[in-house]
């Protein structure tokens, strides 16, 4: 149903960002899921095509971001083709935000009991998304799991509401975007 709803917005989206740079709307990326398997996630892409720099994460201000991108970011438009994912069963419309396999290997071997938010399916948005700001250093990512694992050990359809009703407050009024 969201993505009926929605779905007029992505192809206006598309023709934006055709217009303001070059390459593909779709940008796909391998993430980690449900008990580490990896699956690639789907988002419309709001940076310029580089391959070298598709390699690091996305940094404060970071230069690559496009105009049109930074208003797909804001408004979390940029966020809609994960629908796709929710569709094929990679993703839950709440969990975990899906990581990069190169970043959790990292991340497991440096952060304890990381490997433990790989125990329920990744999501669109989650507890930590909604709590914790957008973090780029390793103290953020260990913040961030301490999120993640009081959702998973509270899973329940009452905290999965709420989420859902917090980002909806989130994405009307712009906070917490890059």
């Amino acid at each position: 149903i969201l993505l009926g709803f929605c779905s007029w917005l992505m192809p206006i989206a598309a023709i934006f960002i055709m217009l303001e740079s070059k390459g593909g709307v779709i940008f796909k990326q391998k993430r980690s899921g449900l008990n580490g398997k990896v699956f690639t996630c789907y988002k419309l892409r709001t940076m310029v095509q580089n391959e070298k720099s598709d390699k690091i994460g996305t940094q404060n201000d970071d230069p690559r971001i496009t105009r049109v991108g930074r208003f797909l970011r804001k408004s979390r438009i940029d966020e809609l083709p994960q629908l796709l994912n929710v569709l094929k069963g990679d993703m839950s419309f709440v969990g975990p935000r899906p990581e990069r396999p190169e970043f959790v290997l990292s991340f497991e071997q440096s952060i304890p009991h990381y490997a433990l938010r790989h125990a329920v399916k990744p999501g669109i948005t989650g507890w930590a998304q909604i709590c914790y700001p957008y973090g780029e250093t390793k103290d953020d990512t260990k913040n961030k799991l301490q999120y993640d694992l009081y959702y998973i050990k509270n899973y329940s359809l009452f905290l999965d509401m709420m989420i859902l009703f917090q980002t909806i407050q989130v994405v009307l009024f712009g906070q917490g975007a890059r």
